[in-house]
């Protein structure tokens, strides 16, 4: 067992129930503002947790994951996850800012461009958030390929060619954007004014990649972000994202359940694991949940019920759902942690409350049962705050692949 339980949040718009937004305490006219974003992320480093993750799709929301819907009672758009990070980057110090930017239908250079960019002005707390989208309505935006309509409830073991060819894809954009983030040596900018050279020729380098779905010469137009590599994470329900994350994330958040379990799960991303034959740094794994937490004057069980009733049907997620106090979420924290999670990412029912209570009730009662942190760590990079190896060698820095400015 882990010494240290690791702590996310998974922000989206006013929380992750669908009538979160007509909450007293929502910000429904805020949403879409700079300074709600800033508001979250501030308090989730007042709490001292690792990381906030921040939702995003190409299409609009719906009730239906696989489909769009016509409702009008839920929350409908969203800003960009990357730019919302990238514009709290400089408001906050010691958290690590993890957008999620899908890779079906963005270019690998552009993303390892964006987040190389959000590693710098972030001072190494960038990661990244692997999304891999199926849905027709997102490919209809772009126009270049066509998807089929699906309902995720039928797929069984296996997915039909057309889905897994974008888990396929996506394994390639993260081995595209890895390599670009090394095409910089770490000591490529020179900066001498004396001799008029301010980079190094030797050592930016061509990755020349060339895969079944694209082509990439590179080298990246950003030098070497300052973690060498930002963090690379994705969500998880089934053995194709398994597969993709043993292979390419140094995390991945997972979603047990009463029918599919955490040590099930667990077991799950290991057999992953073992299939990629994965070495080094083992794939860290965190447990997703739906928090809504008691509060004062009412349980947290009671304003489920509430938000149901407003919602005119029972919350349902792909992951634990949660309601109750903070005592017995940190019970079953506690006992995932056991298992050998290295952390979990809580996903707040409504917003800000359920994260005021993660941050006021939760964090204290992990820290008197000696789980968590009293302050962040001296080392201020995403990367050593997370447990990750600190120092990555850039596959290029023996003089592999070809040189150019």
């Amino acid at each position: 067992m882990f010494s240290e339980l690791h702590l996310a949040v998974a922000l989206d718009g006013a929380g992750w129930h669908p009538a979160a937004w007509r909450e007293p305490t929502a910000r429904p006219r805020e949403l879409f503002s700079p300074r709600y974003w800033a508001d979250l992320v501030a308090t989730a480093e007042r709490g001292l947790l690792d990381l906030v993750t921040i939702d995003d799709s190409l299409a609009l929301q719906t009730h239906r994951s696989w489909a769009p819907d016509e409702r009008v009672d839920e929350v409908r758009g969203r800003l960009d996850a990357l730019l919302v990070t990238s514009f709290v980057a400089p408001l906050t110090t010691r958290i690590g800012l993890v957008p999620t930017v899908t890779t079906t239908h963005t270019e690998p250079f552009h993303v390892a461009k964006a987040l190389a960019t959000l590693d710098h002005t972030s001072l190494g707390r960038a990661g990244w958030q692997v999304r891999v989208s199926a849905r027709p309505a997102e490919a209809a935006h772009f126009g270049r390929r066509d998807l089929p309509q699906y309902d995720p409830s039928d797929l069984g073991d296996g997915m039909p060619p057309a889905l897994s060819d974008l888990f396929a894809e996506a394994g390639d954009v993260i081995e595209v954007v890895r390599r670009l983030w090394d095409s910089w040596e770490d000591d490529a900018e020179i900066r001498d004014v004396a001799t008029r050279r301010f980079v190094d020729r030797a050592k930016v380098h061509h990755i020349d990649f060339a895969g079944r779905f694209f082509s990439v010469r590179g080298p990246s137009i950003t030098p070497r972000p300052p973690q060498g590599q930002p963090v690379v994470g994705l969500l998880a329900h089934r053995r194709e994202p398994y597969d993709l994350a043993a292979r390419g994330a140094d995390l991945v958040f997972v979603t047990p359940t009463p029918a599919h379990g955490a040590e099930a799960v667990l077991a799950d991303v290991a057999r992953a694991a073992t299939g990629a034959g994965r070495t080094g740094e083992p794939l860290h794994v965190y447990a997703d949940v739906v928090v809504a937490l008691d509060g004062p004057g009412e349980p947290g069980a009671a304003r489920l019920r509430r938000l149901d009733d407003a919602a005119g049907e029972p919350y349902t997620s792909d992951t634990t759902v949660f309601a109750g106090s903070a005592p017995e979420l940190a019970d079953l924290l506690a006992s995932w942690h056991g298992l050998g999670y290295r952390g979990a990412r809580l996903r707040p029912a409504t917003l800000p409350d359920d994260l005021d209570r993660i941050v006021e009730d939760l964090v204290p009662e992990l820290r008197r049962r000696g789980l968590f942190r009293t302050a962040y760590p001296e080392d201020s990079s995403l990367r050593g705050l997370l447990g990750l190896p600190i120092t990555v060698p850039n596959r290029y820095a023996a003089g592999v692949g070809e040189a150019t400015a």
